[in-house]
């Protein structure tokens, strides 16, 4: 048999009271693509850290090629040969594809031109050198983070959540990528939520529960559904069907709506209308950077519009552009940010204090005094009802990790019982047990009675979740498709503007 490229033997590490991995075996071997499968809180991202050096381990050992291996920092790891690309991009927008590449890789900028386009001709990463990052769409950007892993010359790559922003055109051709990676001599770890990609594109999977390996396991001899039970240690429950409704009163629309940002790095919006009714979840789809972020801070009340445009935001029949945040909240609107660290949460503070961030009103609060009992009590029916795993309600949000602080916010938000939801990336980075608990809760709200819109980068979630979906598309809404009669392919092409946003086919 061919030695493993890589073997972990005993692996442990802790942060005070939390095992985050314990007593971990696993060998990586050449020429392979190996899947790491697990529920958030199971200990992935510590062991991607410490195989690529941010971390060092507490107890086991690390053989790479057959020897013994201590890495210090990622900058050991890479000239060892371990390369990560991590979900969210560490590129400078400001900068050109090879200045941000010339950060880490030395040379001279001509050279390193020249070699990007080598080596995008050879594994379909084609992405021009002297181009700025900020005009790039999100996979070409994820193609200079491969790049530049790549020009460090690594025998393994570890991707973290590597479709996650893509369509599912983009995912099909980065699958081939990491094919032709592999049959080139270069092992990867992939680390994804989604089962049916792991299915499709991996010969391995380790499957880690709790810090713990409980299974070795070839991907393409088991269906999701039996992958999921291995990760979770129970079924699946079967999705919740949208009860047909008869059509609400509407609780959001927007018309024609024009936004042009200060940022010269934001996306502005044109003539964007959309309405989303009681009784109905709204999807918008679209790559990241399409406009997503201007388009929730107008909506959410983090931008305020001038007076001269009036009459173009309406909640529950009022109009609010020109209202803050929190006047929107009074009409009984919630929010839920993308970013969970900093605007859906403050990370150095207490979950109970987080919990009065936005649920003041419900008698958190009285004659300007904190209600400590009465606040306790409501983070602690968050954290049961939404199965957060925390030591408790005094925990710190920047102790949890990133999907157990996504299940908070959530469940935080709903707790409040709004008429009108919209979260943006619900279940981003939530493992498939917690992200299937969080939909089938949002379809109970639908059924009755909530307005829901959902942004999201995940075409599954938005197939699963929403009466009608629209695209966005370089600050430009698609008209709304009913999701029962469209197909994700159709999707996909409105997603890169093989539409015109009349249904159209682009010349």
């Amino acid at each position: 048999m061919t030695s493993p490229l890589l073997s972990l033997r005993g692996i442990s590490k802790s942060y005070g009271q939390i095992h985050a991995n314990r007593h971990i075996d696993l060998d990586v071997a050449p020429r392979s693509i190996h899947a790491i499968l697990g529920e958030n809180g199971a200990g992935k991202s510590t062991l991607m850290k410490l195989i690529y050096g941010v971390e060092r381990p507490d107890d086991g050992t690390v053989a790479w090629q057959g020897q013994p291996l201590s890495l210090a920092s990622p900058a050991e790891a890479r000239r060892a040969g371990i390369g990560m690309v991590f979900q969210h991009f560490s590129l400078f927008e400001s900068l050109t594809v090879v200045e941000n590449i010339r950060l880490i890789v030395p040379g001279r900028k001509a050279e390193l031109a020249e070699r990007i386009r080598k080596l995008g001709h050879e594994f379909g990463l084609e992405v021009d050198p002297l181009a700025h990052v900020h005009s790039l769409s999100v996979g070409e950007r994820q193609r200079v983070e491969i790049i530049r892993c790549l020009m460090t010359d690594p025998k393994l790559l570890i991707l973290d959540e590597p479709t996650s922003v893509l369509p599912p055109q983009a995912v099909e051709r980065l699958f081939e990528t990491l094919r032709r990676l592999r049959d080139g001599g270069v092992s990867i770890l992939f680390i994804s939520h989604k089962l049916e990609e792991i299915q499709s594109l991996c010969d391995r999977a380790t499957i880690l529960r709790g810090g713990h390996v409980t299974g070795h396991v070839d991907p393409r001899e088991h269906d999701a559904h039996e992958l999921a039970r291995m990760m979770i240690g129970r079924d699946m429950p079967d999705p919740m069907p949208a009860l047909p409704l008869a059509e609400g009163e509407k609780r959001l629309e927007l018309i024609g709506l024009d936004y042009r940002p200060d940022d010269p790095f934001a996306v502005p919006l044109s003539n964007v209308s959309l309405e989303v009714r009681a009784g109905e979840i709204l999807g918008i789809a679209g790559i990241s950077g399409n406009g997503q972020s201007e388009l929730a801070a107008l909506i959410s009340g983090e931008t305020i519009l001038p007076q001269a445009q009036r009459d173009q935001i309406f909640m529950m029949g009022k109009d609010v552009g020109t209202l803050d945040s929190a006047a929107r909240r009074k009409l009984d609107f919630a929010f839920v940010p993308e970013d969970r660290l900093g605007r859906g949460a403050v990370p150095e503070m207490s979950l109970t204090l987080n919990s009065l961030l936005t649920a003041h009103p419900l008698n958190l609060v009285r004659h300007s005094l904190l209600d400590k009992t009465k606040a306790i009590a409501f983070t602690n029916d968050c954290i049961r009802d939404y199965d957060v795993r925390t030591r408790g309600p005094e925990a710190e949000a920047g102790s949890l990790s990133g999907g157990n602080l996504q299940k908070f916010i959530v469940g935080r938000e709903i707790m409040l019982a709004p008429k009108l939801l919209f979260l943006a990336q619900p279940t981003w980075g939530v493992d498939i047990g917690a992200a299937s608990a969080i939909r089938k809760r949002l379809i109970t709200l639908r059924n009755e009675g909530m307005a829901i819109l959902v942004i999201s980068e995940e075409l599954e979630e938005l197939f699963e979740l929403s009466d009608f979906i629209q695209v966005l598309h370089h600050g430009r809404l698609s008209p709304p498709l009913v999701t029962r009669a469209t197909k994700p392919e159709e999707i996909g092409r409105y997603m890169i503007g093989a539409h015109t946003q009349r249904g159209q086919a682009t010349a």
